[in-house]
């Protein structure tokens, strides 16, 4: 028969038993913010090393103004605001195309979206962090931007500054957002670069009319139409929030090719 248990032994001097320790929890899982601002946090510490990605979109949006100065400066004469606002968007968003296609390139070298897609991060947070630190990226490019076009262009720029500036942080957010699900989905493409800027474009042209209307209307130098330019700040308001939703519902079968 097997013998019973024996108790447990007890110290001799009459101390008190310690009681035993319980187990620790396990920590828990940071917030969704939290996740969403680490993967931000991961681009932009990488791009900072480098400065890569930084450098190419300022380039070329100083290259595409450069360009346009040539063309439409003559002597003392100033193109219009429409023209002013139509060539600042532009190399916004041709620069930002250059950003775009470079969003996914780390992870895509050792199918290293695989394992951030296993991360205990939801593909929300992932595409939020994406999202943020593209538009970081873009919106340091823009300030170099802006005051360019308002030495060449316009000096109606610096005088209306602020509202422009949240007019181009409106469009930026925009077109980052939709941008972000189609450099996702063109991970894997090989013309990646071709194809995002061929999708890509057909969907941002209202973030790009509204951001033009709304800064040649601000920089007009005769006569601001502040009123106009709050119509087309309020629409890039909804166009950021339905590019936003869509983005957050159609980013996770995209990345995953589901």
């Amino acid at each position: 028969m097997a013998s019973a248990p024996k108790p447990c032994a007890r110290p001799t001097n009459g101390a008190p038993v310690p009681e035993p320790r319980p187990t620790p929890l396990p920590p828990a899982a940071p917030g969704f913010l939290r996740q969403a601002l680490r993967v931000a946090a991961k681009d932009l510490r990488i791009e900072w090393r480098s400065r890569e990605i930084l450098a190419t979109m300022t380039f070329l949006a100083v290259v595409v103004v450069l360009i346009f100065s040539f063309a439409f400066v003559v002597g003392d004469a100033r193109p219009p605001a429409p023209v002013t606002a139509g060539i600042l968007w532009v190399a916004v968003i041709v620069s930002g195309t250059v950003g775009l296609g470079r969003t996914f390139d780390r992870e895509r070298d050792g199918e290293a979206i695989r394992s951030l897609l296993l991360s205990p991060a939801p593909r929300a947070a992932i595409y939020l962090g994406k999202l943020a630190a593209t538009v970081v990226l873009m919106l340091a490019t823009e300030a170099v931007l802006t005051a360019l076009a308002g030495v060449l262009f316009s000096g109606g720029i610096a005088a209306q500054l602020g509202r422009v500036a949240a007019l181009l942080a409106l469009g930026t957010v925009g077109f980052a957002a939709a941008g972000c699900v189609f450099s996702a989905a063109l991970l894997r493409a090989r013309s990646r670069d071709v194809l995002l800027a061929t999708l890509l474009y057909p969907i941002i042209v209202p973030v790009v009319i509204a951001g033009a209307r709304g800064t040649a209307q601000l920089i007009d130098p005769v006569a601001p139409d502040l009123a106009g330019a709050t119509f087309w700040t309020q629409f890039l308001i909804a166009l950021d929030v339905i590019f936003v939703t869509v983005g957050l519902w159609a980013f996770e079968p995209v990345v995953t090719g589901d």
